[in-house]
């Protein structure tokens, strides 16, 4: 009986499909400036100037930005790393694309 239920979870694992990209999030605040924004984009994720500009726009007008997709662990390490920089932060799962 243990070997059939082996069987079974080993069936049902190899029938999953594989998890989706993570994602880090970045929000709008109240407190950094669009200045300082651009520049932990830049210093951090190493974007040139004009990809650090853009999310920076993003984050201000629209209130938040993806920043990077990977794999969780990375993505909280990448929060962890943007709240080190006083900026609000989160990790999201990704969505089939």
């Amino acid at each position: 009986m243990t070997l059939t239920e082996e069987r079974v979870e080993t069936g049902t694992r190899s029938s999953a499909r594989p998890e989706l990209p993570w994602r880090t999030v970045v929000w709008d605040d109240p407190v950094n400036l669009m200045s300082y924004v651009a520049w932990v984009f830049r210093s951090y994720f190493g974007y040139p100037a004009p990809v650090a500009e853009r999310l920076m726009l993003q984050v201000h007008t629209e209130g938040r930005a993806i920043v990077a997709r990977g794999p969780r662990e990375l993505m909280e390490r990448h929060v962890d790393a943007m709240h080190g920089y006083g900026l609000l932060a989160t990790v999201e799962r990704g969505e089939a694309e």
